[in-house]
């Protein structure tokens, strides 16, 4: 039983799935607003208060890539999962690199979407916080504030997403230590799948980015068995 309805945006061109999508969801108690085009999704999530987006990929005017992109510039936490009836890998990727939290194939059942969205929401503010973890850390030159997903150093400052911040928190916690991968696809994506594991090589990708102007600090991929934040 939900402590509250999450309010959902979703953006499905094809008028028949996103009427069932919407009654279900409705049903499962949340608060869902339903797009029909990718011009229409945007102009709703400006002036709405989202917890989470669903966004088929292909959508008249703007499609759903063009969406996020947006939203991740207005808000980069919220969480964003794609409906799509592509398959191509090239398309998985780009949806990553955006950050998506999650990436779901038609056909799919609607129980498979609920499940989803729990699992996500779960895991971002309809989390139990576990305050007794540290939410400040010193990485070589830089300081990390968790809380506010702040990652500066003297010569920038880059606000993180919610799940950088969160793979940084797990590597941080575990400075110069390995972090098995599934037990970082656990603590963060909720399971170990293929799609969540390539996700958190992008997120990874993104972090050693971040953290390349101080030689001392690297992040370490240790072959088929996780990462490894090391500070010298």
């Amino acid at each position: 039983m939900k402590n509250k309805a999450a309010k959902i945006l979703l953006v499905e061109d094809d008028t028949n799935l996103g009427i069932v999508l919407s009654d279900f969801l409705e049903i499962s108690n949340y608060d869902v607003l339903l797009a029909t085009d990718g011009i229409a999704g945007m102009e709703f999530f400006k002036n709405g208060d989202f917890d989470l987006c669903i966004l088929d990929v292909m959508l008249p005017f703007k499609d759903g890539f063009t969406i996020a992109e947006e939203i991740r510039e207005r808000n980069p936490e919220i969480p964003i999962i794609f409906l799509t009836a592509k398959t191509m890998e090239k398309d998985r990727i780009r949806g990553l690199k955006i950050g998506a939290d999650d990436y779901i194939t038609k056909p799919f059942s609607t129980e498979e979407l609920s499940l989803r969205i729990e699992a996500i929401l779960r895991r971002s503010k309809y989390s139990i916080i576990k305050n007794d973890l540290p939410a400040v850390f010193t990485i070589g030159t830089y300081n990390f504030d968790y809380n506010n997903h702040i990652l500066s150093s003297e010569k920038k400052e880059v606000r993180l997403t919610r799940k950088e911040a969160e793979v940084l928190r797990l590597l941080s916690i575990n400075m110069n230590k390995l972090v098995r991968r599934e037990v970082a696809l656990k603590n963060i994506w909720g399971e170990d799948d293929y799609f969540m594991g390539r996700s958190m090589d992008v997120y990874i990708t993104k972090l050693r980015k971040f953290l390349s102007d101080d030689p001392n600090v690297s992040i370490v991929n240790i072959p088929r068995t996780g990462f490894k934040l090391e500070v010298k």
